[in-house]
């Protein structure tokens, strides 16, 4: 790994800034109120701050929830800025303040990123972000909150240690986390699997209007803007959708679709191990893990749906290593 230490490359700062991908996930948001919580302890004299677009609400018991900055105004320029789960391109409104950094710092887990910063920690073997950061934080430092963010972001990218970018490793760090003593089943059940009432409707009809196609090993399932507007959901709403189409029996890969614009999808993917996620969203522009991917396409549903099999079909007949 190639570790850095946190503390004295932010050692002389005044002004350090956080910032983390556009729909921020448990992963994001954990790793960047982790980071922004051992900031602050261990330099209490100095500014920081942490701007996120406005996350999910199942993450309003993570400690520095209320100090997130959602609006993105001028700023001075930080001297540190930390881009957390993603590369500079994907920050959306702080990537400015990333760019004007007099020092620019690079953690990730994905293997679409090649480093945007002066300073790069990408680590693709991890299951996490906030497991490559609990790597790089000195452990006197972390408390109850610090580590209860670490394992959030952990638990929401590994699918509660079930997908296949959990390590022994990975396993090994929970338990450490999870010692500092947070009620971890509570945080499983509200931020991973409890659903609102509406939140399970539009599931439901999101698998009830599932199509299964390339022999059944593909399903997909779209929303438009006139079915989300009906129920009144924004895209934070549908998360887990494309999960629980991956459940299902003989499906090898699972394409969730919602509209963004005229002719415009956003695109998940998540498959076993005969497809790369990553290696399909890549064609199209996007990028994430191998077996969960993302991609914003233009086109029609069956557009979008066409061009996509083209390339799935030829990792699951083996005509793509």
């Amino acid at each position: 790994m190639n570790a850095i230490n946190v503390l004295e490359e932010c050692r002389n700062a005044a002004r350090i800034g956080i910032g983390g991908h556009i729909r921020p996930d448990g992963d994001c948001v954990g790793s960047c109120l982790a980071l922004y919580q051992y900031l602050v302890k261990c330099f209490p004299e100095i500014t920081v701050k942490v701007f996120l677009e406005k996350p999910a609400d199942i993450f309003r018991s993570i400690k520095g929830f209320e100090e997130i900055h959602s609006i993105f105004g001028e700023e001075e320029a930080f001297d540190v800025f930390f881009a957390l789960d993603c590369g500079a391109e994907r920050l959306g409104g702080s990537e400015k303040y990333f760019w004007k950094a007099e020092k620019k710092i690079n953690i990730d887990h994905h293997v679409s990123n090649g480093g945007s910063g002066d300073v790069n920690v990408i680590e693709p073997g991890m299951g996490s972000t906030c497991e490559v950061l609990y790597d790089l934080l000195e452990k006197e430092w972390i408390d109850r909150e610090i580590a209860m963010a670490l394992y959030i972001g952990m638990i929401h990218d590994t699918g509660v240690f079930q997908y296949s970018n959990t390590t022994p490793e990975t396993l090994k760090k929970a338990s450490e986390l999870i010692s500092y003593g947070f009620d971890f089943s509570r945080l499983i059940q509200e931020t991973f699997y409890q659903k609102t009432y509406i939140q399970a409707q539009v599931m439901g009809r999101a698998l009830m209007e599932s199509i299964r196609f390339l022999d059944g090993r593909c399903i997909v399932s779209a929303m438009d803007k006139k079915i989300m507007e009906f129920y009144d959901v924004e895209p934070k709403d549908l998360d887990g959708i494309v999960s629980q189409l991956r459940n299902i029996k003989g499906v090898s890969c699972a394409i969730f679709m919602y509209q963004t614009g005229v002719l415009e999808y956003k695109v998940s993917l998540r498959t076993d191990e005969k497809v790369n996620a990553a290696r399909v969203a890549a064609f199209f522009g996007g990028g994430g893990h191998v077996r969960a991917a993302g991609c914003t396409m233009r086109g029609t549903f069956h557009d979008c749906v066409n061009n996509l099999s083209l390339h799935i079909e030829k990792q699951l007949n083996g005509e793509e290593a």
